[in-house]
């Protein structure tokens, strides 16, 4: 599986879900049982190096900010249901997390920003297929603390002069 089509299958998921999380987790499920397990375990490493890649301190502030506050649990569900966005909303997350600002039409933090069945849909799928637990991926494990330059993100101030822009749109 290429990384074209493994976004095609995140979008897919995602609008045929209508943007609910919990529906997206369940209906990508649903489609990656459709493929063979190798394809699946191919999900699962595209999957998990983007949440790797995420692994940011200004994408942590994000989350903080457009879910008023944010520990490492609900950063690490924000990663997956930023994944869970598409393309265009993860890569632009990634390279600059103010971008979010502009592209998120709205955001709900009772519905939005925890993705975390995402981040388990390929090894379901993989455990229905083969009826055992995926194996390792063979991927570098994620860094041992976010990349970038540290901040408090529990300090509404540090995180307004950070995220400026996605501050005054989302946050306090």
């Amino acid at each position: 599986m290429d990384e074209t089509e493994f976004w095609e299958i995140v979008d897919s998921t995602r609008e045929a879900a209508e943007g609910d999380p919990e529906d997206h987790a369940e209906l990508l499920v649903e489609r990656l049982v459709r493929l063979d397990p190798d394809s699946v375990l191919d999900f699962a490493r595209h999957f998990e190096a983007r949440y790797n890649r995420a692994y940011t301190w200004d994408l942590w502030a994000a989350a903080a900010v457009l879910l008023g506050g944010a520990g490492e649990d609900a950063f690490d569900g924000f990663r997956c249901w930023l994944i869970g966005r598409g393309r265009e909303v993860f890569e632009g997350a990634v390279h600059d997390a103010e971008t979010l600002a502009e592209l998120l039409e709205d955001f709900d933090p009772a519905v939005d920003g925890d993705g975390e069945e995402l981040g388990y849909a390929a090894d379901e799928a993989y455990e229905q297929l083969t009826g055992v637990d995926a194996p390792d991926l063979g991927l570098a494990p994620q860094p041992s603390g976010p990349e970038g330059t540290p901040l408090d993100v529990d300090d509404d101030a540090a995180l307004a002069e950070r995220l400026p822009r996605l501050w005054d749109r989302f946050g306090g």
